[in-house]
């Protein structure tokens, strides 16, 4: 009989549950690595990280102030980082005192829309009026055929009756929701990464990102869906961790007090009506009746969740968790996005659906009652509904065949690299005059110009191939979150290449940019057993990074806010071609 002492086989002494399938072992050379065994309460709700108390003593603060701080930390740090994401993005609001780019379409539809009910045609020369007489201006009735749904504009027009048709009453509510839209991110980040430095971090990245900022500052449609977006993300993060604390609530404990898993338990257990996963559907259907591209954007996140909860159920102890969820948890994530979300996008239609159907309504309100006349099956549906069918079914046309070529127009493969920006406004103000400094010795340039802080979105690559890596490899969910967000987002648009597009369509995946920068920087810094030595020279190089970042907004700052600048520094921050 052979000794096992003098063996070579290393896995003599090995437990069978340790010997790993194939597949895994594979992947170790590439950075794979399982999850170590963990109470499963851990594993389900994992605690948040907490200062390390030799910080506050080298701080020197007193153990009972670092405890206060540490537990206002989760909203103290989230606020601060917004105030100032709010001061930036409210300063000078109202300039320039233009109706820049697309503003000539979405302000003057956001106020007939509160007026009437539905857009109209404005006269060629309606900006200058709009601008000379603000609130006082006479709304034409005739309808006009308009291309996106009305949510978007619904909330331009808010901030239009709260403070007055002008630059700053139309820039308002996108200028409030670019703000909030900080806020949540660093609360989603902190639930995301179990850590209040990591979610502040992506939020103050957010609030320094060149895009994400004149967007804020811009009455467009796409910071309103970039804003519902990160909101139903966000529900649908909470909904995890409320789901999971209820599975490990209904798991059974060892004398040890460690929570084990349980197959029955896992499979059987309901996680109830799941509040938040409902209003997720409703924000996904704001999304929608913003801009149609968030019909993209609610399938990935439905399947995001139906993952999240089959990989839940694995972990409490489930055999069979694909079909555990099947019966549990898929009905009710459809019933709670999917018609939600198109209820809400017909409500959001109330304004068309109520106007005249005489002609004098909203355009082809009527189309039921004249061209839509006769079928067979017409007596199925109402009026107003197979109108409503009609007008989309044009609206698709239009979109699928848009192809009409434009100065700034640019492919989604240059989005990240920030290949072809939009400049929104343009002037050439003489010395003496606008802003433009007297000794200029020329003409200076003032431009809004619609690009992303370069350092962030070029850094932005990197964390990308970083969280594909992490998700991969080392299966981390957070990674997979991110880069289904940013994929759902993004990934679309590589369909309608031939298309006429635009890099600030980009703007909705900003918040997964931050997000995905932000891990890639905690993972710089270093986990939080690594050495002393290891963990400053992380820190040090992640705080480099990190500033970079802040100087690159600075520099650029002028070209976001429309200050007016000698004509030669205007052209050093024009650092690629294709950027004039």
């Amino acid at each position: 009989m052979t000794s096992t002492a003098s063996s070579t086989d290393t896995r003599q002494g090995q437990a069978a549950t340790d010997q790993r399938p194939s597949w895994q072992q594979r992947l170790r050379r590439f950075g794979y690595s399982p999850a170590p065994a963990t109470d499963v309460r851990d594993r389900l709700v994992p605690p948040y990280a907490r200062p390390n108390p030799r910080l506050w003593q080298v701080l020197g603060v007193p153990p009972t102030l670092a405890t206060r701080l540490t537990r206002w930390s989760g909203w103290g740090g989230p606020l601060l980082v917004t105030l100032l994401a709010g001061a930036l993005r409210f300063w000078h609001l109202g300039s320039p005192k233009a109706v820049i780019f697309d503003e000539t379409y979405y302000a003057k539809d956001a106020w007939a829309l509160i007026h009437r009910g539905f857009e109209v045609n404005w006269d060629k020369n309606a900006n200058d009026v709009v601008l000379s007489t603000g609130s006082h201006i006479t709304i034409p009735s005739d309808a006009a055929y308009v291309v996106h749904p009305p949510v978007g504009k619904y909330v331009i027009g808010l901030g239009e009756l709260l403070f007055g048709f002008d630059p700053f009453g139309w820039r308002f509510m996108t200028a409030l929701l670019g703000t909030l839209s900080v806020l949540l991110l660093c609360r989603i980040g902190r639930r995301l990464f179990r850590s209040t430095f990591l979610g502040c971090l992506a939020g103050a990245l957010m609030a320094v990102d060149g895009l994400h900022f004149v967007m804020s500052r811009t009455a467009l449609l796409d910071g309103v869906l970039m804003f519902f977006v990160l909101a139903a993300f966000g529900c649908l993060v909470v909904d995890r961790d409320k789901a999971r604390a209820r599975l490990a609530a209904a798991l059974p404990a060892d004398a040890d007090g460690r929570v084990r898993p349980d197959a029955h338990i896992a499979e059987t257990t309901r996680l109830g009506w799941r509040p938040w996963r409902w209003l997720a559907g409703l924000m996904l259907g704001l999304a929608i009746g913003t801009k149609w591209n968030g019909l993209y954007i609610l399938a990935a996140f439905c399947v995001m969740a139906v993952l999240w909860d089959i990989g839940s159920r694995k972990v409490a102890g489930a055999g069979r968790p694909y079909r555990a969820a099947l019966k549990h948890d898929v009905g009710i994530t459809f019933l709670a996005t999917v018609p939600v979300a198109i209820v809400t996008y017909l409500v959001s239609w109330t304004g068309w659906i109520l106007s005249p159907t005489d002609g004098s309504g909203g355009y082809y309100r009527n189309w039921a009652a004249t061209d839509g006349k006769g079928g067979s099956w017409t007596w199925l549906f109402p009026d107003w509904w197979r109108s409503l069918w009609h007008y989309e079914h044009e609206v698709y046309e239009f979109h699928v065949g848009l192809s009409s070529p434009h100065t700034y127009q640019s492919n989604p493969w240059s989005w990240l690299v920030l290949g072809r920006p939009v400049s929104y406004f343009y002037e050439s103000p003489l010395p003496g005059t606008d802003g433009c400094p007297t000794d200029a010795g020329g003409k200076c340039a003032r431009e809004v110009l619609a690009i992303g802080t370069p350092l962030l979105w070029w850094v932005g690559c990197f964390a990308l191939l970083y969280v594909l890596w992490r998700w991969l490899f080392r299966r981390d969910w957070r990674a997979g979150a991110v880069a289904c967000a940013v994929a759902a987002g993004y990934l679309p648009w590589f369909m309608y290449q031939e298309r006429t597009i635009f890099l600030f369509y980009a703007v909705v995946f900003v918040p997964f940019l931050c997000l995905a920068v932000a891990m890639l920087l905690g993972a710089i810094i270093g986990p939080p057993g690594a050495s002393d030595a290891r963990r400053v020279a992380g820190a040090t190089g992640a705080g480099v990074l990190t500033l970079l970042i802040a100087w690159n907004f600075i520099y650029f700052w002028p070209l976001y806010t429309g200050q007016a600048i000698p004509i030669d520094e205007w052209r050093s921050r024009m650092w690629l071609d294709t950027w004039v």
